[in-house]
This record gives C-alpha cells, sequence and structure tokens, in this order.
C-alpha cells in the first residue's frame, strides 16, 4: 500500500545550497513561528541548526545574538 506524504512534516538535512528529504512528507515547522512551511515553499533554514525558518525576520530572530 502507498504512504501518502499529505499532511506529515518531513525530516530534512539542511545544506548551504539547497536540502536532502530524509523522511518523506509534504511540510516542515518553523522553529521560531510553529508555523508549517509547505516545502515548495521553504526558502530560510539553517545549517548549523539544521532548523527551517518561514520567514526572512524568523531566521533573522533565530540568529540574533541572545
Amino acid at each position: 500500500m502507498l504512504m501518502s506524504n499529505t499532511d506529515r512534516v518531513a525530516r530534512l538535512h539542511y545544506m548551504a545550497n539547497g536540502f536532502r528529504v530524509l523522511n518523506p512528507g509534504d511540510h516542515v515547522v518553523c522553529a521560531v513561528t510553529g508555523h508549517r512551511i509547505a516545502l515548495e515553499d521553504l526558502r530560510y533554514w539553517s545549517v548549523t541548526g539544521q532548523e527551517a525558518y518561514a520567514t526572512a525576520a524568523a531566521a533573522t530572530e533565530a540568529m540574533a545574538p541572545r
């Protein structure tokens, strides 16, 4: 039986120029806001933190010194 990737969180390995899908799914969750990000809309992530961000503002907030 084929499994649908609809409504499943994907597990990704983030690299400098892209990402590799480790476990299939249709979205990831923003590390800052908790919002769902469809894989086709994913533009911001941290290679060192291995986490995704929904917007440039969320990425900036995550990387700001504390």
